[in-house]
């Protein structure tokens, strides 16, 4: 598993999770409620992308067409 993705997942939640705070401080709830989807989305977007790869690799190691 890379590292790196770890790491980029982390730095997403940081981003999001600092947005959120600031925009809801600011009395602007709805788009901290947005900012917190579009995080969720980017990083869904990452793993769906791994799982897949993943099901691909099995599906090469155990000669499954």
């Amino acid at each position: 598993m890379n590292v790196d993705l770890i790491f980029r997942i982390a730095a997403i939640g940081m981003i999001t999770a600092i947005l959120h705070i600031v925009l809801e401080k600011s009395g602007r709830q709805e788009y901290a409620y947005l900012v917190t989807l579009v995080g969720i989305i980017i990083v869904l977007g990452a793993v769906i992308n791994l799982v897949s790869q993943l099901f691909a690799d099995v599906r090469v190691i155990f000669r499954l067409y």
